[in-house]
């Protein structure tokens, strides 16, 4: 039997740290005496902790609670100035980038909208490049204040290679990218400063859970749906980690035996129904007519005019709204599948189309859905939409710097060791359930 390895002096200190900053973090502010039975350290180990952080500048006083007969007890709370966080959402319509205190309080943000040859990689790395260029200079921040930049892209990710993250996108045409190497070659940052990519539907989910309407939820599903559609699967508070990272692929799960083409080069994924792109093109087929030249966003606005015109204006188009309803259909159905798989207790939808759509498809996603699955499961679950708004892909992709700072200790990245490495080990740890987004 293998022996497990010993935890040394510093090890332990490093669990302390770490315990002490994301229960303030998580349920903050709280005082010294409230941190002992929430982090299960003694008394000493709390005052000596907290003494450390408060000398590296990470912990701050927040007021004075008044306690029963004794003295009058110090708030404390991680300080939201003392590090800096930078997202990017490599979207399929955007690349948006945006820097955050540790309060995820935004401070500057760039956008920089993708055409139809958005996906060369060697733009999106100029993208990339220039986003947090920008964001730095119109806000003034000392790049040495970074604690990383975190990047949810499209696809799975392979880890644990020379070259770093690798990026397999098969709808947008990436075939083993190395971004992350790519990236580390273009931006200039501070030795330390390191990238960390994951799958966007599971930068969506991470946000959901920990700072939107996923928090206090044991067992989710956060539904990405854009250009095209992916899951985050929620499972026991814990989200999917390894050395491969994705959403499970959920898009790509075949709904329609020999149906539509979809980008992926497969037949009767849910893609090829769901997503923005293809719900676009059946609209088109089925004699739709959207503005000339609009990108996707655009023109989904006007499927969503079209479909569901305002009160005392034209009347509503049956073709566009018969074609809203078979995708509410769809979704419903491919939503189903997951219920009846892993049971979960809520279901979000989120991304810039599942946003602008659900008002609209939300009622008959929940029928669909029930109706498709199994009776026990679809009694236990809620299905609503995400409430971080268009954003939570950013706010999601600069938590992963956060979780591994916090996981060490609340240092950067040890010598030695690639930025991120610690990250993709820890991937599936319980997500805090209590994190409040600062605003």
């Amino acid at each position: 039997m293998a022996e497990r390895p010993q935890r040394t002096v510093r090890d332990l200190r490093r669990a302390n740290r770490t315990a002490v900053l994301e229960r303030l973090y998580s349920d903050g502010p709280l005082s010294r005496q409230e941190l002992v039975p929430a982090t299960g350290l003694s008394s000493g180990s709390v005052s000596n902790v907290v003494a450390e952080l408060a000398e590296d500048g990470l912990l701050e006083e927040a007021g004075v609670v008044e306690s029963d007969g004794g003295r009058p007890r110090t708030l404390l709370r991680v300080a939201p100035a003392s590090g800096c966080l930078i997202g990017v959402d490599v979207g399929e319509t955007r690349v948006r980038v945006a820097l955050f205190d540790l309060a995820m309080t935004e401070l500057a943000r760039s956008e920089h909208p993708l055409t139809h040859h958005g996906y060369d990689v060697h733009r999106i790395v100029r993208h990339v490049r220039d986003g947090v260029a920008a964001v730095l200079r119109e806000s003034g921040t000392d790049p040495d204040r970074l604690l990383g930049v975190g990047i949810g892209v499209p696809g799975i990710l392979e880890r644990g290679g020379p070259r770093g993250a690798v990026v397999h996108g098969q709808t947008v045409g990436w075939d083993a990218v190395p971004l992350e190497e790519l990236l580390r070659d273009a931006v200039a940052l501070p030795a330390g400063v390191g990238f960390f990519l994951g799958n966007g539907a599971k930068a969506l989910g991470q946000a959901e859970m920990w700072f939107g309407g996923g928090r206090g939820t044991e067992d989710a599903v956060i539904v990405l749906f854009g250009s095209g559609v992916g899951a985050c699967i929620v499972t026991d508070g814990v989200i999917d980690g390894g050395a491969r990272d994705s959403a499970g692929e959920w898009g790509h799960l075949t709904v329609s035996v020999r149906g539509r083409r979809c980008r992926c080069g497969a037949r009767g994924c849910l893609e090829a129904y769901a997503g923005a792109e293809a719900l676009l093109e059946r609209w088109q087929e089925a004699g739709g007519q959207p503005p000339a030249h609009a990108d996707e966003e655009t023109a989904l606005t006007a499927l969503i005019a079209a479909a569901h015109p305002p009160v005392g204006g034209t009347a509503a188009d049956p073709v566009a709204r018969a074609v809203l309803d078979e995708t509410a259909e769809y979704l419903g159905a491919g939503i189903s599948d997951l219920i009846n798989l892993f049971g979960p207790e809520r279901v979000l939808i989120g991304g810039w189309a599942g946003l602008q759509l659900g008002p609209y498809l939300l009622p008959a996603v929940r029928t669909y859905a029930t109706a498709y699955s199994l009776a026990h499961p679809a009694g236990r679950v809620t299905i609503g939409l995400g409430t971080l708004g268009p954003d939570a892909v950013t706010v999601g992709a600069a938590t992963l710097p956060l979780a591994e700072f916090f996981a060490n200790g609340g240092r950067r990245a040890a010598p030695g060791r690639k930025p991120g490495e610690r990250a993709a080990v820890q991937a599936g740890r319980r997500a805090p359930t209590g994190w409040a987004r600062g605003g």
